[in-house]
């Protein structure tokens, strides 16, 4: 086995077996996603014959949960396996380690071939394309999307759209709503599959937004670029979302990372702009507006020229959502969206957990229905988001403006009543140029981008009812996800000494201990003398 902790001549080869079994990882995610995978019912392939028994067999199905499962774990397993091929002690960045000349053009290349076969996937890990698809339906149809659900639209439940859009008004940001529009226009309501395909062009436009900046930025930084890429655009989570998913929040990150760096450069006004694209896509971007008005008003700044720059900021913004709202005739109607706290909720999420904990305590009580509690929790929530923000704002006036920026999009999110495995590409790109450490820092990433990839691989998968085996199948991936995590993190010789050697929990048990005696003895010295 080669030595992996020094770099030395030829260490970028070893990289390609990786890469290799990434790619074939990514290739059977595929394979499978075409038994277990989600198609809209008007779809042409429902009625392709070789593949029938694929989709609508027991056996066809629970081979297809095997192959997306064990596809997963091998994009998993070639992302580390990459990411400690590459790297090497450093001195010169402030991190653990670094990555060896050559590494950038590795790691793109990496997520380059891991991402080509998930681009003729189907719908995997969640099916918010197909809501696309009737939203875009409203928006041709002269529909307001943030007033009504898709429940207004003739068969609208022939598009594959999850139930929960029915009555519920977009998310969505009004710029998206164009390219919702258009990709329909093109390939209309009876060409479903080809119009996934381009909403996954789309956001491969903003992959490569975050492709580009994040590294530059990371580097600006002082963080090896090439490291910063391989943990922000590299990890299975990041492609699987952003790819087979094709969520736009890619479109999202994209121009909010794009801006940063423009207003990095003194390039406020362009910052700004790119700011509003952002907004316009998904319109939780709007937390770091006024930070961006931070960068643009400059070092040691006072509070009356950061007051201007916020004013103008804002001003500007306005302006342009102003000219969107007048084009597409919805005006500011997306700003319900800022205003509401939601009629969802998810366990991963503190207040979502708490929220539902308290409803069901309440009917239990005989206290009520419980969802006037819920909607307390939710709103306490959201209240304490925008303190923290505006705590972040003003503390330290211009001094470490990106870490409070980071922390202020944070708190937004971990403040929401529900926290979709995607949201960690939200903080994603931020943290890593702040500079993620080789330390428990990463080890947070990984154990968080490998669950909710392994827990993604379980929860969404597409089962005929007629079969009654959905539940027995998300048990099946759930439970190989198990099998293959002991082998890749304890057993396996090429990955598991990132675990065993620097992460076991024996050993920092033991470290724990060793700190407990000193504490004791440093005490009990302290008290005798």
């Amino acid at each position: 086995m080669a030595t992996l902790e020094a770099a030395r001549s030829g260490t970028t080869m070893h990289a390609w077996p990786a890469i290799a079994v990434g790619l074939v990882g990514s290739v059977i995610l595929t394979a499978g996603s075409w038994s277990v995978g989600w198609v809209a019912p008007n779809s042409g392939i429902n009625s392709t014959q070789w593949l029938a028994p694929f989709r609508t067999t027991e056996w066809g199905v629970t081979l297809g949960t095997v192959l997306l499962t064990i596809g997963a774990w091998g994009m998993i397993w070639g992302w580390l396996r990459v990411g400690r091929v590459l790297r090497r002690p450093t001195q010169r960045f402030r991190g653990k380690y670094e990555f060896v000349p050559g590494g950038m053009r590795i790691i793109n290349w990496t997520v380059a071939l891991w991402s080509l076969p998930q681009l003729f996937a189907l719908t995997i890990f969640s099916r918010d394309m197909l809501a696309y698809l009737n939203q875009g339906r409203q928006v041709l149809a002269g529909q307001n999307p943030y007033e009504s659900g898709i429940s207004n639209l003739p068969n609208w439940f022939q598009l594959g759209t999850d139930t929960m859009w029915a009555e519920d008004a977009t998310p969505y940001g009004p710029m998206f709503l164009w390219i919702e529009g258009a990709v329909v226009g093109i390939t209309g309501a009876d060409q479903p599959d080809i119009a996934i395909f381009l909403f996954r062009l789309v956001s491969l436009f903003g992959v490569a937004l975050i492709m580009y900046f994040v590294p530059k930025l990371a580097e600006m930084q002082g963080w090896d670029p090439a490291r910063a890429q391989w943990i922000s655009a590299a990890n299975p989570l990041f492609i699987i979302s952003f790819v087979a998913s094709g969520h736009n929040d890619s479109l999202m990150v994209g121009f909010m990372v794009a801006a940063i760096y423009a207003v990095w450069r003194g390039h406020g006004v362009v910052a700004v702009v790119l700011m509003s694209v952002s907004i316009g896509m998904k319109v939780i971007s709007i937390v770091l507006l006024p930070f961006i008005g931070l960068w643009w008003a400059g070092r040691k700044a006072s509070w009356p020229k950061i007051f201007w720059y916020w004013f103008v900021t804002l001003g500007l913004t306005v302006v342009i959502m102003l000219g969107v709202g007048w084009v597409n005739g919805y005006g500011l109607d997306w700003v319900r969206v800022i205003a509401g706290t939601g009629s969802i909720w998810s366990f991963w999420s503190p207040v979502g957990a708490i929220g539902e904990l308290a409803r069901v305590a309440v009917v239990e009580l005989g206290l009520g229905d419980g969802e006037s509690v819920m909607g307390a929790v939710r709103l306490a929530g959201r209240l304490l988001s925008v303190v923290i923000v505006l705590f972040l704002m003003f503390w330290r006036k211009t001094q470490h403006i990106l870490g409070r920026a980071t922390w202020a999009f944070a708190a937004l999110v971990v403040l929401s009543p529900v926290i979709h495995p995607w949201y960690l590409l939200w903080l994603l790109p931020l943290f890593v140029m702040l500079g993620i450490r080789s330390n428990w820092q990463l080890r947070w990433v990984i154990f968080t981008a490998v669950f909710f990839t392994a827990y993604g691989a379980g929860d969404q998968l597409y089962v005929w009812q007629v079969l009654e085996i959905g539940g027995l199948m998300k048990m099946l991936s759930w439970g190989l996800s198990v099998v293959l995590a002991v082998w890749v993190l304890y057993y396996d010789p090429w990955t598991s000494p990132m675990f065993k050697n620097e992460w076991h929990l024996r050993q920092t048990w033991r470290r724990t201990q060793l700190a407990y005696q000193r504490f004791k003895t440093n005490r009990k010295t302290s008290s005798e003398g």
